[in-house]
């Protein structure tokens, strides 16, 4: 038992000073605060500067058109149909490969060895550089498969750039599911499959598509990957199929920023704001679809 000698003793040790206590809780809240106004500001800085130079060059006509030497009749058609092409196909490979590896690290696999080095790389392959998967993608699907430098050999690279922010984020959502729901179903005498595709999918998918509308915004801004296997910067036609050539929105912009004509920067500018309305619209209807699966369940 503690004696009430030491009882004062710690007392005499304590120093409450709460004006100084309260006085750093101020100085860290406003710190935090003007973090946060300093990024905003920049962002918004940011968001105007383009706004002023693009929105005088976003029309119908630069939607419908092709890619040109003169800026008046430069459009971005071939590049926003390559970038949802490419989207499309990265999205379709990506988010069911994520989702069953997920399901198979968290509600299959064993604790062992292997499965922590499975874990243990899935993690590191998140922060390696996009340019590494450009190479990869050139090697296997350009050379090895033989697809060519079409769409399909460009989605299947941004597949596996985007595949493990897909899983980690998926296998969070899995873990968050409480176990108290597996218990139950398993004592209805429900298969792990059944309880997997009844009880935990419906309750984790939310946090999956957070997952992949953080892995469909980092595809979508790529351009390193694309440039490697051969994404070209001028296409004159839109894809007719997945094993098209093609060029994205990231490619395009970058090469009128390349150009000294003032006109074409101002064409590049309007292409960010193309691309941020693709990438908001995307990212709005997995928003919406996650909002309705959590009221749902």
């Amino acid at each position: 038992m503690t004696s009430r000698a030491d009882t004062r003793e710690s007392a005499a040790l304590f120093r409450p000073n709460v004006p100084v206590r309260k006085l750093k809780g101020y100085i860290f809240t406003g710190l935090g605060i003007l973090s946060i106004a300093i990024a905003l500001g920049t962002l918004l800085t940011l968001l105007v500067d383009v706004a002023r130079d693009g929105l005088p060059w976003l029309n119908w006509d630069f939607l419908t058109s092709f890619d040109s030497r003169f800026a008046e009749r430069a459009g971005l058609r071939a590049a926003l149909m390559g970038t949802l092409w490419m989207m499309a196909l990265t999205i379709l490979v990506a988010l069911p490969l994520g989702v069953l590896s997920a399901i198979y690290l968290e509600e299959y696999a064993g604790d062992n060895w292997f499965t922590r080095f499975i874990q243990v790389n899935i993690s590191n392959l998140a922060g390696v550089p996009s340019i590494v998967y450009g190479l990869l993608g050139l090697q296997i699907f350009v050379r090895l498969f033989q697809l060519n430098r079409s769409i399909l050999a460009g989605a299947l690279t941004m597949a596996l750039l985007v595949l493990p922010i897909i899983i980690v984020a998926g296998r969070e959502s899995i873990r968050a599911v409480p176990s108290s729901m597996r218990d139950a179903s398993f004592a209805l005498g429900a298969t792990r499959s059944q309880t997997v595709r009844h009880h935990v999918l419906p309750y984790a998918f939310p946090g999956i598509l957070t997952g992949n509308i953080l892995a469909a915004s980092r595809a979508i801004g790529e351009t390193a990957p694309l440039l490697v296997i051969g994404a070209l910067a001028y296409v004159a036609t839109t894809p007719s199929g997945p094993l098209s050539r093609f060029t994205v929105l990231p490619i395009q912009i970058f090469n009128w920023t390349s150009k000294p004509q003032k006109d074409f920067h101002g064409l590049a500018a309007a292409g960010i704001l193309l691309l941020l309305v693709v990438l908001l619209s995307m990212n709005s209807v997995a928003i919406y679809l996650r909002q309705r699966l959590h009221k749902r369940f």
